[in-house]
């Protein structure tokens, strides 16, 4: 049994502490926004925040989240920063598939959250591990400008 801080509650998992978190999330607990994409950390779709950081939740076992703020996609928005993320996703019509945007959306709130005014190189350098298929890369880092100067 874990006990787990996902978006600010108290969650208690029957689960084994080795299991990826990925699956606790969506399997357990019941929150599907966080998507499996390749399981070996490498695509970035799994992205969740274990106390703020970016956290690729395919390869991180659930004994690593205990004691830790968890934050999903379904409320990353509930902050000022990802608020701004996900109304400029919105705004500047982002999505195309949609199928990895609630990794990307976790990754540039946690840029954000710590870069207020990030350049092309820090959005690419950050951004650099999670893979769109349908390649809105262009769209992704004009969003994260946007979000900046919403919160400058």
């Amino acid at each position: 049994m874990a006990t787990l801080t996902i978006n600010g509650e108290s969650h208690q998992l029957d689960v084994p502490d080795e299991m990826p978190l990925l699956w606790a999330l969506r399997d357990v607990a019941d929150l599907t926004g966080t998507k499996y994409g390749c399981g070996m950390s490498l695509c970035g779709a799994c992205t969740v925040h274990l106390d703020g950081q970016p956290t690729r939740s395919c390869v991180t076992p659930v004994s690593a989240a205990v004691g830790k703020q968890v934050t999903t996609i379904e409320a990353v928005g509930e902050n000022p920063v990802g608020e701004a993320v996900q109304t400029a996703w919105r705004k500047l019509d982002v999505v195309q598939c949609g199928y990895c945007q609630s990794g990307q959306i976790m990754t540039a709130t946690a840029l954000l959250n710590g870069n207020r005014n990030p350049s092309d190189d820090d959005i690419d350098n950050a951004m650099g591990g999670n893979i769109c298929r349908c390649a809105t890369y262009v769209r992704i880092r004009a969003a994260i400008h946007d979000a900046a100067s919403t919160l400058a």
